[in-house]
């Protein structure tokens, strides 16, 4: 597959994610699959806001999401390096589900 990135990179509008549709601005619960660094330590369990759900060249869908406790959230909305953080769908759990699971 060749990628242009004159390509249509329009942010998708939404996502499932544990059945549920998820939208920009949706909060969800992290829980990062892979615990190879630091962050991803640091932010296990952590709520966070969807800032966009976005593609990547090889169809990929992530999720922008920014910390509802970071001082610099506002800096994440701005699409400022190191406020921002990328998960896939199955990478978080969405926030005011009736059983809201816990993960181990």
């Amino acid at each position: 597959m060749d990628w242009n990135p004159e390509s249509d990179s329009t942010p998708l509008s939404s996502v499932t994610s544990c059945g549920i549709e998820l939208r920009t601005g949706d909060r969800v619960r992290l829980w990062p699959r892979k615990s190879a660094d630091i962050m991803d330590l640091a932010l296990r369990g952590k709520a966070a806001i969807i800032e966009a759900i976005e593609r990547d060249y090889d169809e990929r869908v992530h999720l922008a999401v920014v910390l509802e406790d970071d001082p610099g959230r506002d800096l994440g909305m701005l699409r400022q390096p190191g406020h921002r953080f990328f998960f896939s769908p199955e990478e978080v759990e969405p926030l005011g589900l009736p059983n809201e699971a816990g993960h181990d």
